[in-house]
């Protein structure tokens, strides 16, 4: 089945939010590789003083910092500590969070520069080749980043956030079998995931089958109500002239993205395909105002 070219903008926007979305929301809630515990009075079988180490007090005092939001802080703490102790095999680790800091403070070449240091010193550490793929996403360097994904497949074939986005980044560039390959591992591995619903939804989205979609994306939605489902859950809707459904979901999710450009876009199809044709091209031009293509507009406002 031959999907329309707006259909397959819309359906890869959503592939492109998943790359651009970590798995986890803030710098805050992200918990660095390595933990240490908080000091405790010094226990007297301590024969090798780590509590007062101050590798380890540096090490703590990163965290506290991290935790704060004091990125410069956290990160010359942990320079320092890897300074004391240069010969210390935890420094890899070290580095490899370190570059995560760097990340959570916007200094992407930095963090770069850090992570591939991390992984040529440490070729198999999965968090550091997982940090410096998302840097990369983030610097629009795609291509490396997917080979990141890769190497950590090769590592471990079951690492379901690499497949995760090797599968999205495939099927972003039309590589359907890839993405078929990654997206079967995570539905055996893990099934109820949020992110194999959504790499299924995506994928079937794309090859047409859109009412196993529908079924998929309103799963996404009872979970999180998100604008990139509801877009693309009416697309599919439209796709199978649920034209009612389609007109119910629009209004759900303008109720809570009320400037939301695909959800007014699928308005817009949705007004024209009902002969509504002055509603159409008002909604039409109000999309393009939002952000999206005129391309994907031009037949309605003809």
């Amino acid at each position: 089945m031959k999907i329309p070219k707006h259909r397959i903008l819309g359906i890869l926007a959503v592939a492109l939010m998943a790359l651009l979305i970590t798995p986890v929301a803030s710098a805050q809630s992200r918990v660095p590789q390595l933990e240490f515990e908080a000091k405790a009075p010094k226990a007297k079988d301590d024969t090798l003083n780590l509590e007062e180490r101050p590798y380890f007090l540096l090490i703590e005092q990163s965290e506290k910092a991290l935790a704060e939001n004091d990125y410069d802080a956290a990160a010359l703490r942990l320079v320092e500590a890897m300074g004391i102790e240069p010969n210390n095999p935890l420094n890899v680790a070290l580095l490899s969070n370190l570059g995560m800091i760097y990340y959570y403070n916007e200094q992407d070449s930095l963090a770069l520069v850090t992570l591939t240091d991390a992984v040529r010193r440490s070729p198999r550490l999965i968090g550091a080749h997982d940090m410096r793929a998302r840097v990369l996403t983030g610097m629009g360097r795609d291509r490396e980043a997917y080979d990141e994904y890769q190497t950590i497949i090769d590592i471990d074939s079951v690492n379901t956030d690499a497949r995760f986005y090797h599968g999205m980044m495939a099927l972003y560039t039309g590589d359907l079998e890839t993405a078929r390959r990654d997206f079967a591992v995570m539905e055996r591995v893990v099934p109820l995931s949020r992110k194999t619903t959504l790499a299924l939804a995506t994928m079937n989205a794309m090859t047409g089958n859109d009412r196993e979609a529908i079924s998929l994306f309103r799963k996404l939605i009872d979970v999180e109500k998100m604008p990139e489902y509801y877009g693309q859950l009416v697309g599919c809707l439209i796709a199978v002239d649920d034209l009612d459904g389609a007109s119910k979901a629009i209004g759900e999710g303008l109720s809570y993205f009320a400037d939301d450009p695909e959800l007014i876009y699928y308005r817009a199809v949705l007004n024209k395909k009902r002969y509504m044709d002055a509603d159409a091209r008002r909604d039409a031009q109000r999309a393009v105002q939002l952000g999206v293509d005129p391309h994907r507009v031009a037949d309605i406002l003809m």
